[in-house]
């Protein structure tokens, strides 16, 4: 197992362990939840399967024909049987129609899928691709069907305070005493050590996802403050989520809960925030112009932890930019010919890149330009009316923008991505009634936001788009 580990993430396609590795505790855990998927009500169906994704160790698994069956895979098909034997007692919803975030969802896994294969071009990537295709696609709709409304939000945010005390508990005695508990397990007993600090992991597979997770909460358990639904829970994750970014070690984390809290503190410019995006645009490209290195090269100068690598992450982006023409058609298999430890793709959208492609990093990148769209748009709807709505929907769009900022230290690969789906579905979730009644259609919002980037549109746009909607 720990020779799998040792081998580049880009290079895994067909390989990993010849046996399984589940803790006989953890098989009962999973074993268990796997009942209560089944059984439990649609509403609740969610926290058993967060509480094992979350809170056993990263990469238990079956191994069963050369296929290897991880417990969050099998919850998913669990899930799904669930889903086709009670589909037709099931009503439909708003949020039931497959949105431009669905599409873009779609989009970049089937291109990744393909780009993999074709780059490949052997039995091993098509077996590890469809694996991806049952976490990816398969997790993410499972999860839309799970999750409809503001309370089931509700449900999953308590849940993840539990969640995130849990591991800041364990973190904090992994941060102690040179022992992770979650080791006994089947997870790393042993934590990671840096310029002599402890870097604390918990069930993730590293400090740095460990620490960008949570991160990526503190908007969500500040919404629950704000809600008044559950202020002791709330505490108890805001809190649970600071001790795992302090004991964890790691720079990313670290900016991304500043960009949580920078997140909530835009409250007051809510309004101008269209211009304020384009001022940053324009600030970067200035400073481009006048720096010697790249902009991208800022990133080296954050060093808010002894032993980060902004370097590093500088010089991959540089060097991705640099070798556009060997990944932009379907990805490249590997980096490691690019300079030294450049196989670590340490960012989501350069990992993305290197790994299918641009038109999947395009994809991506449009999935999240879509989720702000529909925040923004839903959130307008909400001015004056239900401030509430507008707050909910603002502390999602901060939870956005803490996860866009982790992306440029980390390339998801562990629990993270199914945090990462859950809030994309949070948001599908939250603007689907506002869109439904709203006067334009989703596509019409669309094209006001690209064609007018200060926020103005014209009013032969807005005719048009109230002709066709009653047509």
């Amino acid at each position: 197992m720990q020779q799998y580990n040792d081998v580049p993430s880009n290079l895994r396609v067909g390989g990993g362990a010849q046996a399984s590795s589940v803790d006989p505790i953890v098989m009962v855990i999973a074993l268990i939840a796997g009942v209560l998927i089944f059984l439990l009500p649609r509403k609740r169906v969610i926290v058993p399967l967060m509480l094992v994704v979350f809170l056993t160790p990263f990469g238990e698994q079956f191994y069963l024909a050369g296929v290897h069956l991880f417990l969050p895979r099998i919850l998913i098909l669990v899930g799904w049987l669930r889903v086709w034997t009670r589909r037709a007692s099931r009503e439909r919803s708003a949020s039931d129609e497959l949105n431009s975030i669905d599409k873009a969802f779609l989009a970049w896994a089937v291109i990744s899928v393909s780009s993999t294969i074709l780059l490949f071009l052997d039995v091993p990537a098509i077996v590890n691709q469809a694996g991806f295709i049952l976490d990816a696609v398969g997790g993410y709709f499972l999860l839309r069907r799970l999750i409809q409304d503001e309370e089931d939000v509700l449900l999953v945010v308590k849940t993840f305070a539990v969640i995130v005390s849990v591991l800041a508990v364990t973190m904090s005695v992994e941060r102690l005493f040179g022992r992770n508990l979650f080791g006994y397990l089947g997870g790393r007993m042993v934590p990671t050590v840096r310029d002599g600090v402890i870097r604390s992991q918990g069930t993730l597979a590293g400090p740095i996802s460990a620490g960008t997770f949570a991160a990526t909460l503190f908007c969500l358990f500040a919404w629950l403050w704000k809600s008044g639904k559950a202020k002791v829970l709330a505490c108890a994750g805001g809190i649970g989520s600071a001790v795992m970014v302090v004991t964890s070690a790691s720079s990313t984390p670290l900016l991304a809960s500043v960009a949580s809290v920078l997140a909530i503190c835009m409250w007051p410019l809510r309004g101008k925030m269209r211009t304020l995006r384009w001022g940053i645009v324009i600030v970067l490209i200035c400073i481009h112009l006048v720096m010697k290195a790249p902009v991208w090269f800022l990133i080296n100068r954050v060093d808010l932890v002894a032993g980060s690598s902004g370097y590093h992450r500088a010089i991959l982006i540089d060097q991705c930019v640099r070798h556009f023409s060997d990944w932009w058609l379907i990805g490249i298999k590997s980096t490691a010919n690019w300079g030294w430890d450049l196989w670590d793709q340490a960012n989501q959208f350069v990992g993305v890149a290197e790994n299918a492609g641009l038109a999947a990093l395009m994809f991506f990148i449009l999935m999240i330009s879509r989720s702000f769209g529909r925040l923004g748009t839903a959130r307008r709807h909400a001015v004056d009316t239900d401030r509430k709505k507008e707050w909910f929907l603002w502390f999602l769009g901060g939870a956005l923008f803490s996860h866009v900022v982790g992306f440029f230290g980390i390339s998801y690969m562990d629990q993270t991505t199914m945090s990462w789906y859950l809030l994309l579905v949070f948001i599908s979730a939250a603007t689907a009634p506002t869109l439904a009644t709203s006067v334009l259609p989703e596509e019409d919002v669309n094209l006001r936001n690209a064609v007018s980037p200060i926020g103005y549109a014209s009013p032969l746009i807005f005719e048009s788009a109230r002709n066709r909607s009653t047509n």
